[in-house]
């Protein structure tokens, strides 16, 4: 793996560990970033630090974290007493309990990352866990100190290595039911219902990331790249939005129109099916 380890330590479960190796599975690296300028001089613009009564700059050595405990009054933290209160880690991902894979809420995903054996003695005790937990369909459930709080992490088998989602809390993840309390219920049957099916049918796919269109991105690189080349720059034409006057109208023109699309693509003739001359 060409990226650095970002976690090394021990995955753990009862009597049996291995050392493994935690990388980071997502990166923003790639994306268009930008830096604050000076309009006026061109030059780069560095943050600072102001007291808000005084307006004074504060010092890096007398900037401390502070939690406010009623209208402009703090209760000071210094970094020495913050580090005290962080839990030591044992660098150990230690199993707790493995739970059948359709029962994990995806809601609770917070970050991914590969785990992956950090060395060849490794090896076999990491193969056993991750075959056992792909044989009996099931995701582990451990805890360890990463990054300077104690967190849970949700490992799967993932080709020949692990998947691992550290997870949000309980606390952090809103309530479902509070955010589709207005939601009315409704029962759909008949044509409407099996015109639903029908449009579900015809846009059946696989899940392919690599067909993920990142439009932002993609303009703001091309919004630069023009600028920089002094080009003309071409505003995106604004698509038309229709409002829906009759539901049922609207799923019989959207399923005969996918009906339509699929002839239309089954027509063309393939470049592999024409005739191939031999030669000689």
């Amino acid at each position: 793996m060409a990226t650095r380890a970002i976690w090394k330590g021990h995955l753990s479960v009862g009597e049996l560990s291995c050392a493994v190796a935690l990388y980071s599975a997502a990166t923003t690296s790639e994306r268009v970033s930008f830096h604050i300028v000076n309009r006026k001089t061109g030059n780069r613009v560095r943050r600072e630090y102001v007291d808000e009564q005084t307006g004074k700059p504060v010092d890096r050595d007398d900037q401390v974290k502070g939690y406010e405990t009623a209208k402009n009054s703090y209760v000071i933290l210094e970094p020495d007493e913050i580090a005290a209160a962080v839990p030591e880690g044992d660098k150990t991902l230690s199993i707790e309990n493995f739970v059948p894979c359709n029962e994990i809420d995806t809601a609770y995903f917070d970050k991914p990352y590969f785990l992956t054996p950090a060395d060849e003695a490794a090896e076999a005790a990491f193969a056993v866990i991750r075959e056992g937990m792909r044989k009996k369909k099931v995701a582990a459930l451990a805890r360890a100190v990463l990054f300077r709080r104690v967190r849970s992490v949700l490992i799967r088998p993932r080709g020949c290595g692990l998947l691992a989602n550290t997870l949000n809390f309980d606390y952090e993840v809103r309530s479902a039911e509070d955010a589709f309390a207005n939601v009315p219920k409704m029962k759909i049957k008949g044509e409407m219902l099996d015109l639903a099916k029908h449009i579900i049918d015809t846009k059946k796919g696989d899940f392919d990331p690599a067909a993920f269109d990142d439009r932002y991105d993609a303009a703001l690189a091309e919004l630069v790249k023009a600028k920089a080349e002094g080009r003309e720059i071409e505003k995106p034409k604004k698509q038309r939005t229709g409002k829906v006057i009759d539901l049922m109208e609207a799923l019989r023109e959207s399923a005969a129109a996918e009906a339509k699309s699929r002839r239309g693509k089954a027509k063309k003739p393939s470049s592999s099916g024409s005739p191939k001359r031999e030669a000689g």
